[in-house]
């Protein structure tokens, strides 16, 4: 790796349509962060799992939680490597056929040792961060964990020792012979939006005088 790419690696380097392929740290950086949700691949018990889960980037760290319980988190800190992905869906690239015809999308992949966060007002931290990549400003605005609740999570962190991005973007790409066929083609711009939030009408809500958090007022007004 040189300057500020995070790759290739063997592991991560992009081999179909090679093309779309980006290893510049920003991109990978920029992606993971707009990801609301990402996927962590291990093995256990020999056999390959994958599960869905939230995750947190500070640097070139990637952190991940789940319960204390959790065999997947738990095998990837046994194995000492982790390998997660995330996608950004962004629409549809429709071509004139449907071999050329395509989604629009950004991803990335990475791979890198992961271990345990056990020191307790580490993982606290980290877990303030979670909420906050989540929904910027809510960990200041919500009960703090309490050190049971800590101890019940597990946070693993994974060092991103590769990765790569992959980005399908702009216009759809015809085959010559195609370009004057009868057809429409064009591209289908796809993005996450959050409707009008709805209050939980028990304990304290029931006055109907709490008002919505300044976190979910900026939320609704960056759409």
């Amino acid at each position: 790796m040189t300057g500020n790419d995070l790759g290739p690696g063997e592991r991560t380097r992009v081999r179909r349509l090679p093309g779309k392929a980006q290893y510049e740290e920003a991109t990978i950086h920029s992606i993971l962060d707009e990801a609301r949700m990402c996927h962590v691949a291990g093995v256990v018990n020999g056999s390959a799992m994958a599960l869905p889960t939230l995750h947190a980037r500070e640097g070139n760290t990637v952190y991940l939680h789940g319960s204390q319980s959790n065999a997947l988190m738990k095998a990837i800190v046994s194995q000492g490597e982790a390998f997660v992905t995330v996608t950004l869906y962004d629409g549809l690239r429709l071509a004139r056929s449907a071999f050329e015809s395509s989604i629009a999308y950004r991803s990335v992949a990475l791979f890198g040792p992961a271990t345990e966060v056990t020191d307790l007002a580490e993982k606290s931290r980290v877990l303030d961060m979670f909420v906050d990549a989540i929904l910027p400003g809510r960990a200041s605005e919500v009960r703090p964990m309490n050190e049971r609740e800590v101890n019940l999570t597990m946070v693993v962190a994974v060092q991103i020792e590769e990765a790569s991005a992959k980005v399908s973007s702009g216009p759809t790409e015809d085959f010559p012979e195609d370009v004057d066929l009868p057809i429409w083609s064009g591209t289908v711009p796809a993005a996450l939006q959050f409707s009008d939030p709805i209050g939980s009408m028990n304990g304290a809500m029931l006055t109907g005088e709490i008002p919505v958090p300044d976190s979910v007022v900026r939320l609704l007004g960056s759409q």
